[in-house]
């Protein structure tokens, strides 16, 4: 490993299940550290937010700055992937009640995504 790069490349997925809003924000805060140290073509970050997780992205609707930290974020190539056994199952349309929250960014089961990325070599972080 070079001094430019050295911590290699990293794969990491990141685990949000709590609607506690000082961990989102810590959470975000070591995202943007995580790229900041391993350099942004070095890693690919997923975070995978499902049960109480999800009501931190309609927080985000009534906090401004937590929307733009989730925009560069996401203008970093970090994906974020929304559980739709938890849109189901507290009844949440996500095009209206969350915050930048695409069809795209649906993911089946939350559990399930954390556990298939595992498989692909993603290493797991809780925040």
């Amino acid at each position: 490993m070079s001094q430019e790069a050295p911590y290699g490349r990293q794969k990491v997925v990141y685990h949000i299940n709590s609607s506690d809003a000082s961990l989102l924000r810590n959470a975000l805060g070591n995202i943007h550290n995580h790229i900041k140290a391993v350099g942004r073509e070095n890693i690919e970050i997923r975070v995978v937010i499902h049960g109480d997780g999800v009501d931190l992205l309609r927080i985000l609707n009534l906090d401004g700055s937590l929307q733009s930290r989730i925009t560069d974020l996401k203008n970093q190539s970090v994906g974020f992937g929304v559980c739709s056994n938890t849109l189901r199952a507290k009844q949440i349309d996500y095009k209206v009640e969350l915050f930048d929250v695409h069809e795209t960014d649906i993911v089946p089961s939350g559990v399930a995504e954390l556990a298939k990325l595992q498989q692909e070599g993603y290493a797991y972080i809780k925040p």
